[in-house]
């Protein structure tokens, strides 16, 4: 007997089922986030090779080693930011602000391992990748979704974003902030606070203000995002910022 048509994996895999797989990858973290009540997010972006306390211990040495404060620092951001969207739930009820991270190793773990230990969920979007990308141990699996396409991983981050933040990184993170960045200049996705964690680094590795100079940007992009060197910088930097009367169909323009 034949297989039907949706569960034919050879037939969902070959190309004339593309639109059906995109069509999943939409459809699936929306029913799940809304079954689950997730309204908003704050994303974490950041390398996912700088390596947590335990893995510098039994790693040896590496120059990433002198990264890995970013590693605490991430983690101590997302606990910050999930005790206090614990306090704000009591204070906008019909809002459900979590941390979001791209669900693998380094500042996305500890994203994800910080508002673990505030006692919080978050999201994890998971990427599938030839070199195989683990969830880290600090996900919730029901909040864990696993992508194959690069652009829906990509609406996912923003869908719900109402903040971003991005910790040290390599091209990876550069492409989560820039398409940001682009978003939110070119008014694809609604005016949201930007936060650019490790002032010194992102000094060095991007010369934002030269940018402007040449008028290659305006300077009201240099509005656009804002630095900090501490959690608690970190954290009143969203309290500060952060808006919620958008309601969540309005937050991105999909």
């Amino acid at each position: 007997m034949k297989d039907l048509a949706f569960e034919n994996q050879s037939f969902l895999w070959g190309n004339e089922a593309g639109p059906i797989r995109i069509l999943s990858e939409y459809l699936h973290p929306k029913a799940e986030l809304k079954a689950h009540g997730i309204t908003d997010t704050i994303v974490v972006f950041g390398s996912a090779r700088i390596p947590s306390p335990e893995a510098k211990k039994v790693g040896g040495y590496s120059p990433l080693n002198e990264l890995s404060q970013y590693y605490e620092e991430a983690r101590e951001v997302s606990r910050l930011i999930s005790e206090w969207a614990d306090v704000l739930k009591q204070e906008i009820p019909d809002r459900n602000l979590h941390i979001c991270t791209g669900g693998g190793p380094g500042i996305m773990e500890a994203g994800n391992r910080g508002a673990k230990e505030a006692g919080s969920k978050s999201v994890a979007l998971n990427i599938v990748l030839p070199h195989e990308q683990n969830p880290n141990p600090y996900v919730n699996p029901e909040l864990t979704f696993e992508f194959h396409y690069f652009f829906m991983r990509k609406l996912w981050f923003m869908k719900t974003c109402r903040g971003m933040i991005a910790f040290p990184g390599g091209f990876g993170t550069f492409d989560e902030l820039f398409e940001t960045l682009t978003l939110v200049q070119t008014g694809k996705k609604s005016p949201i606070p930007i936060l650019l964690y490790g002032k010194k680094f992102w000094s060095e590795v991007i010369n934002f203000k030269k940018l402007a100079e040449m008028r290659l940007i305006s300077e009201e992009d240099l509005h656009l995002f804002g630095y900090a060197d501490s959690p608690i910088e970190a954290l009143r930097f969203f309290q500060e910022k952060i808006r919620f009367e958008l309601t969540h169909s309005e937050g991105t323009k999909t």
